[in-house]
C-alpha cells in the first residue's frame, strides 16, 4: 500500500541541505562562500550537508583556483535536479491530500 509520504526524499529531510538544492535550482553555480552566507550556516555544517549531497551524487563540485585562493563551486546535477522536483512534487501532493 503506497503512503502519502513515499515520494519524499531522505536526502533533502534536513534544512540545510534543503535549502543548499534550493538556491542550487535557481543558481547555475554557486561557491561555498556563497552558500555559506545565504544560509547562515558554519563551514563544518555546511561542508558535511555538501559532502552528503555530492556522496549521493545530487550535486557537483568544481575546485578551481582564483588568483592563488583555491575557491570550489557547487552545481545540481541532472540527477539531483530530478530528484528535488520529485521532492517538491511529492511536497505539495501531500498537502493537496491532507
Amino acid at each position: 500500500m503506497k503512503t502519502i509520504i513515499d515520494g519524499l526524499n531522505k536526502n533533502f529531510e534536513n534544512r540545510v541541505r534543503l535549502g543548499i538544492m534550493s538556491a542550487l535550482m535557481v543558481n547555475d553555480t554557486l561557491d561555498f562562500n556563497a552558500l555559506k552566507d545565504l544560509l547562515g550556516v558554519t563551514d563544518g555544517n555546511l561542508a558535511s550537508h555538501l559532502k552528503a549531497l555530492e556522496k549521493n551524487e545530487l550535486i557537483l563540485v568544481s575546485k578551481q583556483f582564483v588568483g592563488r585562493k583555491p575557491n570550489t563551486t557547487y552545481k545540481a546535477s541532472d540527477y539531483g535536479k530530478s530528484s528535488f522536483k520529485k521532492h517538491l512534487n511529492a511536497l505539495e501532493q501531500l498537502l493537496k491530500d491532507i
